[in-house]
């Protein structure tokens, strides 16, 4: 089966770690990745996202590990428009987040009108911090948790060890 599954991924976290589990369970995988461009448009936040050659090396080191463990293939892709890659035919499945399944329905839509089968759409749900709340990358670049959902020292009251 080829899954397909796209993001900005920056920071890669345990919520992105649980989505690229779940497709490389189902197949190989390629992951689409928001370009420059596209980045500042797909979030609901406006904040820094590191460059592009950045977040695809960081994001490669995740994958391969995760696919050695599978036994599976991968490919990080160039994404430039929201629909991205998994309007093309090769795909069978799309693994998406809560927030992003009505863009799987888009895709698929598209799909159709180009005379493709649809996708199965995999819904891969949140993992939380140690807060009951989403691990997001947004949490951790302003330093709420860590890419684990830790809450940082200075935000659960701890403080942190001295070293000597």
């Amino acid at each position: 089966m080829d899954v397909a599954l796209g993001g900005t991924f920056d920071p890669v976290h345990d919520g992105h770690r649980a989505l690229f589990e779940r497709a490389f369970e189902l197949g190989d995988v390629t992951v689409g990745l928001t370009s420059d461009e596209l980045a500042p448009k797909t979030r609901h936040v406006d904040r820094y996202v590191r460059p592009y050659d950045e977040r695809k090396a960081d994001l490669e080191d995740e994958l391969r590990s995760i696919a050695e463990e599978y036994d599976r293939e991968f490919e990080v892709r160039r994404l430039d428009e929201p629909t991205g890659i998994a309007t093309e035919q090769q795909f069978d499945a799309l693994i998406v987040s809560p927030e992003t399944k009505d863009g799987g329905k888009r895709i698929n839509d598209i799909r159709e009108e180009r005379g493709f089968d649809p996708l199965e759409i995999v819904v891969v749900g949140h993992v939380e911090a140690e807060d009951g709340d989403i691990i997001s990358s947004t949490r951790i670049v302003e330093g709420e948790i860590d890419e684990h959902g830790n809450l940082t020292p200075e935000r659960d009251g701890r403080r942190p060890q001295r070293t000597e």
